[in-house]
C-alpha cells in the first residue's frame, strides 16, 4: 500500500522576523525564538523545546499580502485566541465561523498573511 502524500510543514513569509515573532508570540501564547535553519534564519511555529510534530516556521522574505494561503493554527480557546490577536493589532477577516470540525476565525498577521485560529469540536 502506497501512503498517500500529506503536508507536512509550512512556512509563513514575514517582511520582519523579529516583529513577526513577537506577533506570533503574542496571538499564540508562544516562546518563539529565531533560529538557524539550513542557510535561513527561521522562527519555528509553537514554543521553544515542545514537542509538536509535523509545524513549520516564519522565514523573512516575499508575503502574500493577503493572497497567498491561508494557515490555520488550532487553538484551545477561540474567544481568548482571537482577543489576544486584536490586543497585539490583528485585523479580524471573518468569523467566528461554524463548520462540522469546530469553528474558526480568520486573522491577519502584520504582513497581512491569512491566519486562521481554529478551535476543534469538543469530542
Amino acid at each position: 500500500m502506497t501512503q498517500q502524500p500529506i503536508v507536512v510543514w509550512a512556512e509563513i513569509p514575514v517582511s520582519d522576523l523579529p516583529k513577526a515573532v513577537d506577533f506570533y508570540n503574542a496571538v499564540f501564547d508562544w516562546q518563539m525564538t529565531i533560529s538557524k535553519m539550513g542557510p535561513e534564519e527561521v522562527a519555528v511555529l509553537g514554543s521553544a523545546g515542545s514537542d509538536m510534530g509535523v509545524s513549520g516556521n516564519l522565514v523573512q522574505g516575499d508575503s502574500g499580502n493577503g493572497k497567498g494561503s491561508v494557515i490555520y493554527i488550532a487553538v484551545a480557546n477561540l474567544a481568548s485566541a482571537t482577543d489576544r490577536a486584536k490586543v497585539a493589532g490583528a485585523p479580524i477577516q471573518a468569523g467566528p465561523v461554524e463548520i462540522p470540525a469546530g469553528r474558526y476565525v480568520t486573522i491577519e498577521d502584520p504582513d497581512g498573511n491569512r491566519i486562521g485560529l481554529f478551535e476543534p469540536k469538543a469530542a
